[in-house]
């Protein structure tokens, strides 16, 4: 019995001590291996197809020089940012193995009096004075060959979405280093607003550029259009139309013929901007600036945009704000899933939420020889309601909604051979010296050499709300240890900088840029909730017709008494009057109870998802657990 219990120990010692030179075997031969597993749906720690496409076309060696301070010092910022260089690190590694040995990567530490750190600042990267005041490197400089360098002087916790962004730009831009020119055409402050001493006296402040024309100019050359212009310069790639409100012929002329000319027009309308308020906050409930539209190119298009109804969408409604248990609906402002996002288009394939506030609708059929294609709609549980409408209480939109079972299209692409919107030539200005001179025989038109029509297939992309690129309505600002931290809310500015991207002609950093805002809405909760609310709404304003009709007779009856019967009213008319008040106040309190319902209902449904998809996993593991410990028990019943 003692040898057999010796030999048994023995085997045990053997067998793990063999197991563990075959998991060092394993480790040593597979550490030479770079492969990660990423388990995230949207494969958000995997290097997107973009990437690799711009990797890919490398036929240069790109150098990366990456920094990062190495100290001693363990302040909870410290700890943090290196804790993020870590994965910029792991990154980094990624881009160097899909390079096929086309990226070398060295890394730095600049010390204080170094030659990295001089380094550091010949590369343009600067260093942030943490609050225990200790300075800190964490930045890249992408070089190839002695001219072309791009840096990033900060890597920010706050960007790691867009990191791989940040990295893959970088890298694009020291391949590309000719950046194209994209105009903006504009009448409001898209470019910031310096204050002057009249506007500071009176307590105004001047204005930031929209961080969408920042984020522009760190990829393209912008240059601004004036409203009031009559040609396009030929520089210009890309022409960007936003909120055009009051826009001339002329400028609706020179925007024709620069289409014409193969330029690629990108066109932000409005059915009622926000914005556009008198310089109010938009978020404060001020009134809209009224439409825009470009209605001479869209009637030449074929397409219709009505600028006094707006797009309500029970779908795809916002909640704004909790006043107890309920919140405030505003479906004329739509939360955009990817039910209402073109996934097989390139410019919107890896977009989840697009927001957009009173909205309008793109109708009609393209004119012969273009193709339309729709980035954005609506869903088919949506109407067009009148603007100034939509601009009150949601409430009022939601009592009379009746679907209009149609699916609006909201952003749209035409493609194909445009023709001119202006066939006799360009409009002749009117004012006050030609109203002047007296009337003779009007002389032909001379040619004044416009284009009639283009000569190879162009794009054009229509989008039915302008306010949606505004900061207010796609970042969230938050104070931070390094200062206002700028956090997208939706994927608004990625949609926009993805269409500019698209039509100059890059591709490949759309798909990198797309997945750096993402978004897992209850979609099926929401479908949920939209039909449970069709219901209670018609039961809600049956009470409501109810309690009008009694309200109703109650006055009439008040009409009928004459001056001598001011005080006094018939055993009658007293009894009926105390039904009809005892009825108004009944269905006064059911219709509270129906609303309490309603919210309850929508409540409880998103608790037992939210609870459902808690207690999923666990469970399913347990149930797994109990059902082998059945089959091996079973098994050894067996035997």
């Amino acid at each position: 019995m003692q040898k057999k219990s010796f030999a048994t120990i023995l085997y045990s010692t053997i067998g793990v001590i063999v197991m563990a030179l075959i998991l060092i075997a394993f480790n040593a031969i597979t550490s030479a291996l770079r492969q990660r597993v990423d388990l995230t749906k949207e494969k958000a720690y995997t290097l997107s197809a973009g990437t690799r496409a711009i990797l890919h076309k490398l036929d240069a060696p790109i150098r990366i020089r990456f920094y990062c301070t190495q100290s001693d010092a363990a302040s909870p910022y410290s700890v943090l940012l290196r804790s993020y260089a870590s994965k910029v690190e792991d990154l980094l590694g990624e881009y160097k193995q899909n390079a096929h040995g086309k990226i070398i990567i060295e890394k730095y530490d600049p010390e204080p009096d170094s030659d990295a750190e001089d380094s550091a600042r010949l590369d343009g990267i600067q260093s942030q004075r943490l609050p225990d005041n200790e300075n800190f490197y964490l930045g890249l400089a992408v070089s190839q060959g002695l001219d072309n360098k791009e840096a990033i002087p900060f890597l920010s916790p706050d960007r790691e979405r867009q990191l791989e962004y940040d990295i893959s730009r970088a890298i694009s831009r020291v391949v590309t280093p000719d950046k194209p020119v994209v105009g903006v055409m504009s009448p409001l402050p898209v470019f910031g607003m310096t204050s002057n001493p009249m506007m500071m006296q009176m307590g105004r402040q001047g204005q930031d550029p929209w961080t969408f024309i920042r984020e522009l100019k760190s990829d393209f050359s912008v240059k601004r259009v004036e409203m009031d212009t009559d040609k396009i310069d030929d520089d210009i790639k890309v022409l960007l139309v936003i909120h055009p409100r009051g826009i001339s012929e002329k400028a609706q002329y020179a925007i024709d013929q620069f289409v014409m000319r193969g330029g690629k027009l990108i066109a932000f309308l409005d059915a009622q901007s926000l914005v556009d308020s008198q310089g109010q906050s938009p978020m404060g409930g001020a009134m809209p600036g009224g439409g825009s539209s470009l209605d001479r190119l869209l009637k030449a298009w074929g397409l219709q945009f009505d600028t006094t109804k707006v797009v309500a969408d029970r779908t795809f409604k916002m909640e704004l704000g909790e006043e107890g248990d309920t919140s405030q609906e505003r479906p004329a402002w739509l939360a955009l899933t990817p039910e209402g996002i073109n996934s097989n288009d390139i410019a919107t394939a890896e977009l989840d939420n697009v927001w957009m506030f009173s909205a309008g609708a793109f109708t009609g059929k393209p004119a012969p020889g273009l193709t339309e294609t729709v980035l954005l709609k609506s869903s088919r549980d949506s109407e067009l309601v009148e603007g100034m409408l939509a601009n009150f209480s949601g409430e009022s939109i939601l009592k009379d909604f009746k679907p209009s079972g149609v699916e609006y299209a909201l952003a749209v692409r035409l493609t194909g051979n445009f023709q001119t919107a202006f066939p006799e030539g360009k409009p002749e200005e009117t004012n006050d010296q030609a109203t002047a001179k007296p009337e003779t025989t009007p002389a032909k038109k001379q040619a004044d050499g416009s284009l009639k029509e283009t000569k190879q297939p162009n794009t054009v992309v229509l989008v039915g709300d302008a306010d949606m690129i505004y900061d207010g309505y796609t970042l969230r600002r938050m104070n931070s240890p390094f200062g206002t931290l700028l956090m997208p809310m939706n994927a608004n500015l990625n949609f926009a900088e993805n269409l500019v991207e698209q039509l100059s002609g890059d591709n490949d950093l759309i798909a990198v840029r797309s997945r750096t805002v993402l978004n897992r809405p209850f979609t099926r909760v929401k479908k949920m909730e939209a039909e449970a609310e069709a219901e209670y709404l018609a039961k809600i304003k049956e009470l409501e017709q109810s309690r009008d009709q009694a309200a109703a007779r109650l006055s009439e009856l008040q009409s009928q008494k004459n001056q001598n019967q001011r005080f006094i009213l018939s055993p009658e008319q007293q009894a009926e009057i105390g039904n009809l008040r005892k009825k108004e106040a009944e269905i006064s309190r059911e219709l509270r109870e129906v609303n309490k319902d309603l919210r309850r209902n929508v409540v409880a449904l998103q608790r037992r998802i939210e609870w459902l998809n808690i207690a999923a996993v666990p469970l399913a593991v347990c149930l797994a657990g109990v059902g082998l410990a059945i089959y091996k028990r079973k098994r050894t019943s067996a035997k």
